[in-house]
């Protein structure tokens, strides 16, 4: 899908490819078809279904650089190309050429599968006129009413969980869309190790009932 200043592809669960006129960028390649090579590999967690080894090292080139939480490191260090790491936590920013990426908070509540504890994130990408939060596994957590702000300066897409186990489902989304303020609202991590595409539709229409442009993105 072709929007604003980027190019954005949903790869299956929470794997995404955004090309931008300089970038490929690849957030939690997981069990991708998608052969591109990256410039730039964002890691959420150390969860295999986020930071799968096998993806990754089939994406990577000598020079891509590697976003990551620390605990993801010990999987990433045995690619045997000339990669760079970059290691973040909630709150820390980093710049690559005309590209701003902010690791945010990413948690369960009341879960014990993403524990506040970890320093696990999610991202927002800033290019050009337009923002991408990826949310990473999480609840509705109260951050995010923080991300607002984006939605104020650019064309702001949010990438939200829906699958109601391992993270927020379809009614808590519809929480968190409400608090972002998005531009367009499209649900994720459904259809493979939790949630279904039901949960994903149901997330669009409750979106779309309270005004938020939200939408399914084809698996590529």
């Amino acid at each position: 899908m072709k929007i604003q200043d980027i190019e954005i592809d949903w790869l299956g669960h929470s794997a995404f490819k955004i090309k931008t006129n300089k970038k490929i960028i690849f957030i939690d390649p997981f069990q991708i078809s998608d052969e591109d090579k990256a410039d730039l590999i964002l890691i959420t967690h150390s969860h295999y279904d986020h930071c799968s080894y096998q993806d990754i090292d089939k994406i990577a080139k000598d020079g891509t650089i590697i976003i990551c939480t620390a605990d993801s490191q010990s999987k990433i260090n045995r690619i045997q190309k000339k990669i760079e790491i970059v290691l973040v936590e909630p709150e820390k920013e980093v710049a690559f050429s005309d590209i701003k990426i902010k690791a945010v908070n990413a948690y369960n509540n009341n879960k014990p599968f993403h524990p506040k504890s970890e320093y696990w994130v999610g991202y927002v990408i800033l290019c050009g006129k337009t923002a991408v939060y990826h949310a990473g596994d999480t609840d509705f957590i109260k951050e995010m009413s923080s991300l607002e702000e984006y939605s104020k300066k650019y064309y702001l897409i949010a990438l939200l969980p829906v699958d109601g186990k391992f993270n927020m489902n379809s009614q808590d989304a519809l929480k968190a869309a409400t608090a972002i303020k998005p531009a367009l609202a499209i649900p994720m991590h459904y259809a493979s190790i939790a949630g279904t595409e039901a949960d994903a539709k149901k997330f669009v229409e409750l979106c779309q009932e309270k005004g938020i442009n939200a939408e399914l993105l084809d698996k590529m």
